[in-house]
């Protein structure tokens, strides 16, 4: 069985995204080859963690567990 477009698309954005979100934040706090400070550091955490509901929100819709029942319409 296959997702329909309708969710697959927003899911596989939504992951992107976050991935994308998520190396930049690696950056920082795992391989340190950048350095932020005070607002910045802020704004790169709040991007992670909105892309990260995003991708949350995209998947559920996926699997079936959001205002439409079936992952395969």
């Amino acid at each position: 069985m296959q997702a329909s477009e309708e969710k697959r698309k927003p899911y596989l954005e939504a992951y992107d995204d976050w991935q994308k979100k998520l190396a930049a934040l690696h950056e920082v706090l795992i391989d340190g080859t950048k350095t932020l400070e005070g607002d910045q550091m802020k704004g790169l955490l709040n991007r992670e963690a909105r892309a990260k509901a995003k991708y949350d929100e995209a998947r559920l819709a996926l699997l079936g567990f959001g205002p439409e029942a079936s992952p395969f319409d």
